[in-house]
This record gives structure tokens, sequence and C-alpha cells, in this order.
């Protein structure tokens, strides 16, 4: 959870450092799997090349992902694959920059970037030596079509901060900036290129790109089929054929016993059931979970004329209380089963991290800020001397129709308070 020292609004409570699941351990293979009741495997159809016993060396994988998974839109940059803040490698395209595992930016297409004193106008030298996988050759003129299209049409990256992008020779693309964009070489690294000669409507459905591996099958809803690019320019992919089944937990699970996955993703609430073969993996992310709440006032109104605020979560020593007050160790043993890390930001596990923002787990810290704030438990029952007879004098006339209501507000909510003495009972 974030601190929100000066009244700021997201809330973030738990990193899930890890998605856990199996590892194949026999021959070498790989697995990651989901660990739910046994769903219907038997109903998706694969290609029989794939199913083969881990003999030698293994060059093909089958990994299973969740059907949020699959591209809606199809493999097409514009509508969310390979560009996107969660696709670095869209595998089909290649990119003109890609972060490197210290999150530095290092090259793909691009050998050479320079930006102007201003900021105004970057200047990328990419690659001559590259070709799509239909044989064209790759130039600075696709480079320049992708990003003006997707400045145009993107559903996904915000792309307001370019002009427009111009090649000025095969090998050399600029960038004309709106305004200065100081991580414009991380957009690069989440921008697949697109081929100018062949990009229409039906891209999607039927990629052609120059990166690492090339869209032989897709059966939408079921699987989608992937093999090394022979032409690639960079080093040659060490898994020669990559399958990606998209499957509900259960269903995944019953592939897994079934020996029809090598890789699938699970929740670390899973983490602790196993499968004969396989061992459990975990890889730390910087997946971070939290929420927002609400930092302004009731009564205002957005741009779209919709009514916003709360006065309750508006108040920032309402905020922080619930900050101090959410046990996050607690969730991550007991709903990750210890696979997380207490998360206080958006960033954390970023190099820009600021360690100023935890806090620690604080209950009595946290009620005093509510009652700083004025919501005290009981306050005005104590305030205005609220007597049992009171109540159920009023409730004397209550309809039948409200008697279930009754009960339970009786059992859950005055007879509580009946017993810690805040209403004071005078029935006896």
């Amino acid at each position: 959870m974030k601190r929100n020292s000066f009244g700021g609004a997201p809330f973030v409570f738990c990193e899930n450092i890890c998605y856990t699941g199996l590892h194949k351990s026999r021959n070498g293979g790989e697995m990651m799997q989901d660990q739910k009741t046994a769903g219907q495997a038997e109903d998706w159809e694969l290609s029989e090349a794939y199913y083969k016993e881990d003999t030698g060396k293994k060059d093909s994988v089958i990994v299973v992902m969740g059907p949020s998974s699959e591209p809606e839109a199809g493999f097409d940059p514009v509508y969310g694959w390979g560009a996107g803040e969660h696709v670095h490698e869209p595998l089909i395209q290649s990119t003109l920059t890609v972060t490197n595992k210290d999150l530095t930016i290092g090259y793909d297409l691009a050998t050479d970037m320079e930006t102007s004193e201003d900021g105004m106008t970057w200047t990328v030298t990419i690659r001559s030596d590259v070709k799509f996988t239909d044989g064209e050759a790759l130039t600075a003129e696709d480079v320049a079509f992708t990003y003006n299209t997707l400045r145009d049409n993107s559903t996904v990256n915000d792309f307001t901060m370019l002009d427009e992008a111009e090649a000025t020779d095969d090998t050399t693309v600029v960038f004309h900036m709106k305004r200065p964009y100081s991580i414009w070489p991380y957009t690069m690294a989440i921008t697949g290129i697109l081929p100018e000669h062949a990009y229409g409507p039906d891209y999607g459905q039927n990629p052609i790109g120059s990166g690492r591996y090339i869209m032989k099958q897709w059966d939408k809803g079921q699987q989608v089929i992937f093999e090394a690019n022979p032409d690639y320019y960079g080093e040659a992919p060490k898994m020669k054929h990559v399958t990606v089944l998209f499957m509900e937990e259960d269903a995944a699970f019953a592939a897994v016993q079934a020996g029809q996955a090598d890789l699938a993703y699970t929740a670390a609430s899973y983490s602790d059931l196993t499968v004969d073969g396989y061992d459990l993996l975990a890889f730390k992310t910087v997946d971070n979970r939290g929420f927002n709440l609400p930092a302004v006032p009731s009564g205002a109104v957005t741009a779209d004329g919709v009514a916003a605020g709360n006065d309750f979560t508006s108040d920032v020593r309402v905020r922080r209380a619930i900050n101090l007050g959410i046990d996050r160790e607690e969730m991550i043993q007991h709903v990750l089963n210890g696979y997380g890390s207490p998360a206080y930001s958006v960033c954390d596990k970023m190099p820009w991290y600021n360690e100023a923002s935890e806090t620690s787990y604080d209950p009595e810290a946290a009620q005093a800020l509510l009652e700083e704030a004025g919501w005290t438990e009981g306050k005005d029952w104590i305030a205005k001397g609220v007597r049992l007879s009171q109540i159920l004098e009023r409730n004397a006339h209550t309809a039948e129709g409200s008697q279930k209501l009754w009960d339970y507000a009786y059992t859950n909510f005055i007879e509580p308070n009946v017993k810690t003495g805040k209403i004071k009972d005078d029935t006896k």
C-alpha cells in the first residue's frame, strides 16, 4: 500500500513477486501449472508433433496461458499485441530498442540514436540487413509508417507526444515531438514494427513481421502456434516451436496431468499443490496489486460530466489510516502462501522507487487518525446517551416485511455495541 503522505489516491498493498506453478522435471522440459480441479483437456486439439517425449535436446515448448492473454483483435500492435506496457517481446515483430534485465535500454533494430538538446527530435539509425518474413526489406519507411499509424489509431499506448515520424533515408528515422519526452527510448522498446506494404484490416489475423517467430496457426479461443523465423537477424531462439494454449485454470491443470504442456502460469494461492514429475517455480515480478480511492470531496464532476468524489476518502487522514490498517504480511501468508512481498507504491522494485513510501502495520495509529478525522466508533451514541429502550420502542411499529432486516441489524450491529457498553442496556 502506498503511504499517500501528500494525499494521493492509489493504494498498493501487495506485490505478487512470483508467478508460481510446476516445472516439468523429466529430461529438462519446463512447465508452470495452474492448480485447480481438472477440466476438459481433451477439448483441445493439438498437433501431434508438439507432444513428443523429451528425448535428447528439446526444441519445442507448450505454454498454457489464461483466456485473457489471447489478443482479441489479433496480433496487431495498433490494437495491443506488440505495443503496450506489458508486451516487451512481441515475438512476431521487431522493436527499435529493448529493455535489459537491469531496466536499461538496449538496441534491437536500432544501431544508434540521438536526441536534440531541446528534446524535440529523436534520430534513430536502424539495421540494413533485416527482412520481413515475406522477403521484403524492412526500412525506415516501415518504422515511420508504424509510429504514425499508432499515433493515429493506437488503443493501447499513448502517442500524443509524437508529432510525426519521418524516414529521411532507408536506415534513418526522425521522430518529431510535440513536447520533450525523456522516456521515448522505452516507448521504442514496446512498439512492434509493421510492414507498410502488407498492413491492412486483416493484419492481426495474418501478421507479417521480422521478429524471432512466425505465426503459423491461430485457432481462436484455443491455441496459437509459432515457429522460429529462419531469417531472423539476431541470435536464433532455442525453442523452434512455441505453442500457446488458452485455457481456464481447471483445463490447464488437466493439460498438466495429461502431460500435454510444458509451462503453465498459476496464481501463488495454488502453490501448495503438487503434481508428480513437476517442481514448483517462482519468478520475481513487479506485479503490484492495490486499489484507488477518491481523493476529492463529493460534488466533483469529471470532464465527461460524471459525478465523482467521496467525502470520506477525500480526507487524507482517512487514507493514511487505511494505509496503516492493512496487514500486508498477513495477506501474503494467507492469500499468496508466502509468495509475495509488501508493496507500498506503484513502482516498487523500480530504480526510481522511494523507500520513504514504506510504512508499518499499525492499527492503533490508524484508529487514532480516524478519530482525529471524526470517525470514532459509537461516538454519537455515547455523546447523546442513546439507550436500548429508545431503539426498541421505535422498532415496535416496524412493518412485518422489515422483520428480517431488523433481526439482522439487531444481532450484528446493535447487540455487539450493547455488550461493549457503547449502548446502555436499561431494559434489565
